[in-house]
């Protein structure tokens, strides 16, 4: 599979979300969830994957991520209803 920059949010056990960025999705959600991802979800996995949106590269990854760090709750809530993740990545 290709790896190709992405911004990522993760819903967190007690609730709260987390965004960032990777080249690699799957690495990086199971980094998380082994307790070695972030500091901030170290002590609230495991966390979920329920958004993500591929960019064309770094730059604008973390332009994309930190947009939508300054998003209010309810926004990100209703930015993650509005967007579906792609199949091999299906909380199904």
């Amino acid at each position: 599979m290709e790896k190709k920059p992405c911004v990522y949010i993760l819903k967190c056990r007690d609730g709260s979300y987390y965004t960032g960025w990777t080249n690699d999705i799957e690495k990086r959600l199971a980094a998380h969830n082994s307790g070695t991802g972030a500091k901030y979800t170290k002590s609230r996995r495991p966390a979920v994957l329920v958004y993500i949106e591929y960019v064309p590269d770094k730059s604008a990854a973390l332009k994309r991520e930190a947009a939508i760090k300054r998003l209010s709750r309810t926004r990100k809530r209703n930015l993650i209803e509005t967007a579906a993740l792609p199949d091999h990545l299906s909380l199904k």
